[in-house]
C-alpha cells in the first residue's frame, strides 16, 4: 500500500509541473567555480555567489555540507571537522588510529553510511578509516541525516557522510607533514599530472600517519601494595602504538567525447595496532595486536548525454582483498602499572591462545542512469551490489575450525525529482527493494555467535521508499521535509565481528526505521558586508530490531544485538555569521531522546528497561567556533588566521538507567573542550605554517564507553601547494 501511495504521489507531483528552470541545476552533480561563498571586494562593490555547499543546504534533504578546502592548513584528520558539525557526534575509543562510532540525528554505529565520491569507503579495506584519509585530497563533506538520496545506493538508515576529493584540471603538488604530541607523525601528499596532447590524468594520493598514543589515563585504578588496596591514579598509555600507510593511484581521461571521465585506480593500505585496552579501560592489554592490509582495483566511468540527449550514466565496479590478523597468543593479565601476572587465558578473550587470520575479499558495484524529461523533471535509476567473504582461520588455536562466510547485498531504487516555480521549489520522491543474502559456514562458539541458528544460506528482501520536499520563500525563508521508510542491513563488523574484541551475531536482523526530518533554513546579507545565515531542523526516527553494541565488562569484549524498538526524537540549530572575509562564526546545539520502546521481553516477562534513554550516547552537546583572518601581515598575498573552537557535552549513563543503584552507576561526565589554532600563510597561500593545541586546558575527555581521549595534544603543520 505505501509503494502505491508513493507511485500516486510521483505521477501527481509530475502533472503538475509548471516552472521553468536552467537543465543544468537538476544534476546533484553541478559543478560550480568556487567552493566557498565567493567574496570579492571590488572597489566599493562586495559580490556575494552561491557555490555547492550552500545550494546543498538549500536542497529538499537534510545535510549540512563542510567546505575543507579553507580549513585544512589546520586540521589533521576529518573526524575532528565532522565532529564539528550540528546533530552529529563522533566517539573514538581512544587517540590516532582507534575505532570509532558515528551518531547523526540519534541513529549512530552501523546505521550511518561512509563514501568517497559516492562509492563505500570500505572499499580501501575494512582497517581503513576517516582519520586515515589524507585531508590534502578532500574539496568538501557532506552529511546527509536520516534520508539519503538513492544515487549512493546503499541501505543507509541514519544518514551517510560523502567525502568529495578534488577534480582540479590543472597540475599540482600539495604536501604537509604534521608533528604532534605523544610520538604523533602524519605525512599527506596529493598530486596530479595532465599530459597536454593526449589529455591523459595521472592522480595518486599518500598517506602515511604514526602515533605512539602514549597519552596519561588519569583517574584509572591500580593495585598499591603498601596499602593493599586499589588507589586512583594516573597512569601513561604503553601498548598502543598505531602506524597506517594509504596510497592510491588513479590514471585515465577527462572531457572526451566518449567519456566525460573514465578512471582505472589501484589503492593500497597498511595499518598496525596495538590494543591497549578491551571495550572498556578496565580491561589492560600489554602485548595483543592487530594488523591488516588491503589491495583495491576499481574502474570509474561517467557520460552525459549517453545515447540521447538529457541521459546521464556513472558506474563503478571495484573489487578489494582484504586481510587482517589479530595475535593474542599471551597468557597474562596486565595493569595500568605496566605489570602482569601469568594466566591460563589470553588477554582478548580469556579464552586459549589465538592467532586468528581473516580474509574479506570485497566486490562492489554502482551503476546510476538518470534522464532529464524537461527543464522540471527528472527520473533516476540506481543498481548497487556488494559482495563480502569472510574466511577464518587460526594458526594457534586447536579448537577453532576454519570457515568461510558470504554477505551479499542487491540494492535497487527509483527515483523521480523535480524543480518547479522558478527554482523555488526542489522535491524527490524514491522507492528502494533491498535483497539481502548471507551464507554461513562457521561453527565457532554457538552459544555466542549463534552461529548454529543459521547455519546455511539465507535470502531476505525489504521494500522502502520516501520523499523530500522544500521550498524557498526568499533568500531569508525556506522549509524542507523529509521522510523515508528504510531499511538497514547489518554489516560485516556486526556480523561476523572484528577478529579481536567484537563476536560475531549471525541471527542479527536489518533495523528498520520510519525517518522524519522538518527544517527551516535562510540567509541575510547586510550591508553588503554582514552575512548571517540559520538552519533549524527537528527530527523523529522510530526503529525496529535496533542493533545496539552490547559490553561485557567482565570480558572486556562485546557484541551486537537487536533491540525491538528505539523511538528517537530531537531538534538541532545551527547559525553561521561573517563580516567581511575576515571574521567567521559558527554555534551549533543538538538535543536527542532516544529512547527503548520494548514493553516486554522475548520470554514474555516486562522489560525493565522499558522507555530508558539509550545507554552510551550522549544525548546533548554545543560548538562554537570562531576564526578571524588578518590580511596582508609581513607583505602582500599573506594572511594570518587565528581559530578557537568550544565543544560541550551533557553527561550520560554507560547502561541502562534502571540498572544498579543511581550513585553508583558508571556515567560518562559532562566534557568542556576547547581548541585553538594559529596559521599563518605567504606567497598566495603556497606555503602554510599552523600551530594548534587540542583540549588546551587539559580536561579529562571520556568517549566510546567510557574510554578516554588524549588530553592536551600540541602540534605544529606545515603544507605547501605548488600550482
Amino acid at each position: 500500500m505505501r509503494q502505491f501511495v508513493t507511485l500516486v504521489f510521483f505521477m501527481v507531483s509530475f502533472l503538475c509541473s509548471r516552472a521553468a528552470l536552467p537543465q543544468d541545476s537538476v544534476y546533484p552533480e553541478r559543478k560550480h567555480t568556487s567552493e566557498k561563498i565567493t567574496e570579492k571586494k571590488l572597489s566599493n562593490l562586495y559580490v556575494v555567489g552561491k557555490d555547492r555547499s550552500q545550494l546543498l543546504r538549500e536542497g529538499s534533504f537534510s545535510v549540512n555540507a563542510i567546505n575543507v578546502d579553507d580549513k585544512v592548513n589546520k586540521i589533521n584528520d576529518l573526524t575532528t571537522l565532522i565532529n564539528r558539525t550540528a546533530g552529529v557526534n563522533i566517539r573514538t575509543e581512544g587517540g590516532l588510529g582507534s575505532d570509532f562510532d558515528i551518531s547523526i540525528n540519534g541513529l549512530s554505529g552501523n546505521s550511518i553510511r561512509f563514501f568517497v565520491d559516492g562509492v563505500p569507503l570500505d572499499t580501501k579495506g575494512s582497517a581503513f578509516k576517516l582519520s586515515d584519509v589524507p585531508v590534502n585530497m578532500i574539496q568538501r563533506i557532506e552529511v546527509y541525516k536520516g534520508v539519503v538520496p538513492v544515487t549512493f545506493g546503499m541501505d543507509a538508515l541514519g544518514g551517510a557522510v560523502n567525502i568529495i576529493t578534488h577534480s582540479r584540471r590543472r597540475n599540482y603538488i600539495d604536501a604537509s607533514y604534521t608533528i604532534g604530541s605523544y610520538g604523533t607523525h602524519q605525512l599527506h601528499v596529493n598530486g596530479q599530472y595532465v599530459m597536454p596532447k593526449t589529455g591523459l590524468v595521472l592522480r595518486s594520493s599518500l598517506g602515511y600517519n604514526t602515533s605512539k598514543n602514549n597519552y596519561m589515563m588519569k583517574e584509572v585504578e591500580v593495585w598499591n601494595p603498601e596499602m593493599r588496596k586499589y588507589i586512583t591514579t594516573q597512569r601513561r598509555r604503553f601498548h598502543d602504538d598505531y602506524s597506517s600507510l594509504f596510497g592510491q593511484m588513479d590514471i585515465g581521461v577527462t572531457d572526451k567525447s566518449w567519456a566525460d571521465e573514465a578512471f582505472v585506480s589501484c589503492s593500497y593500505t597498511d595499518t598496525k595496532k596495538d590494543i591497549q585496552t578491551g571495550a572498556t579501560q578496565n580491561r589492560v592489554i600489554g602485548m595483543a595486536d592487530r594488523k591488516s592490509n588491503a589491495f583495491g582495483l576499481s574502474v570509474r566511468y561517467k557520460k552525459r548525454r549517453f545515447l540521447f540527449d538529457g541521459t546521464n550514466v556513472m558506474l563503478s565496479a571495484s573489487h578489494t582483498w582484504d586481510y587482517s590478523e589479530t595475535t593474542d597468543t599471551c597468557l597474562r593479565k596486565y595493569d595500568w602499572n605496566g605489570g602482569y601476572i601469568t594466566s591460563s587465558r589470553n588477554e582478548i578473550t580469556g579464552r586459549e591462545r589465538s592467532l586468528r587470520q581473516y580474509w574479506r575479499p570485497m566486490t562492489n558495484i554502482l551503476f546510476n542512469a538518470n534522464h532529464t524529461l524537461d527543464e522540471h523533471n527528472q527520473f533516476c535509476l540506481n543498481y548497487s551490489f556488494n559482495r563480502v567473504g569472510n574466511e577464518q582461520k587460526d594458526k594457534v588455536s586447536d579448537s577453532f575450525q576454519p570457515s568461510e562466510d558470504v554477505l551479499s547485498k542487491h540494492i535497487f531504487s527509483f527515483s523521480y525529482n523535480q524543480v518547479l516555480f522558478d527554482e523555488k521549489m526542489r522535491n524527490s520522491f524514491f522507492i528502494k527493494d533491498y535483497v539481502n543474502q548471507l551464507s554461513v559456514g562457521q561453527t565457532y562458539i554457538p552459544t555466542v555467535t549463534n552461529a548454529d541458528e543459521v547455519k546455511g544460506n539465507h535470502t531476505g528482501n525489504y521494500w522502502g521508499g520516501g520523499a523530500a520536499l522544500s521550498y524557498r520563500f526568499c533568500d531569508e525563508l525556506g522549509i524542507k521535509i523529509s521522510y523515508e521508510r528504510s531499511t538497514r542491513l547489518p554489516l560485516s563488523r556486526e556480523l561476523l565481528g572484528n577478529a579481536s574484541t567484537i563476536y560475531p551475531n549471525f541471527a542479527l536482523k536489518p533495523e528498520e526505521s520510519d525517518n522524519l526530518n522538518v527544517g527551516l533554513y535562510g540567509t541575510k546579507n547586510i550591508a553588503d558586508v554582514h552575512s548571517v545565515s540559520y538552519e533549524i531542523n527537528g527530527f523523529i526516527r522510530d526503529v525496529k530490531n535496533y542493533i545496539q553494541p552490547t559490553v561485557s565488562e567482565k570480558e572486556g569484549t562485546m557484541q551486537y544485538a537487536n533491540l525491538s524498538g528505539i523511538y528517537v526524537k530531537g531538534i538541532e540549530a545551527e547559525i553561521r555569521y561573517s563580516w567581511y572575509g575576515h571574521l567567521h562564526s559558527t554555534l551549533n546545539y543538538s538535543i536527542e531522546d532516544a529512547r527503548d520502546k520494548m514493553k516486554v521481553k522475548s520470554d514474555g516477562k516486562p522489560s525493565a528497561t522499558y522507555n530508558n534513554r539509550v545507554p552510551n550516547r550522549p544525548w546533548q552537546r554545543a560548538n562554537a567556533m570562531v576564526d578571524y583572518t588578518l590580511y596582508n601581515i609581513m607583505s602582500k598575498n599573506d594572511n594570518l588566521m587565528l581559530g578557537v573552537n568550544y565543544q560541550w557535552v551533557n553527561w550520560f549513563y554507560l547502561t541502562w538507567e534502571s540498572y544498579g543503584y543511581a550513585p553508583n552507576k558508571a556515567r560518562i561526565p559532562s566534557q568542556n573542550i576547547i581548541d585553538a589554532t594559529a596559521t599563518y600563510s605567504f606567497d598566495e597561500g603556497k606555503y602554510n605554517i599552523t600551530v594548534g593545541c587540542n583540549n588546551v586546558l587539559d580536561h579529562i575527555a571520556y568517549d566510546n564507553y567510557k574510554l578516554q581521549k588524549p588530553g592536551r595534544y600540541v602540534f605544529a603543520k606545515f603544507r605547501v601547494m605548488l600550482k
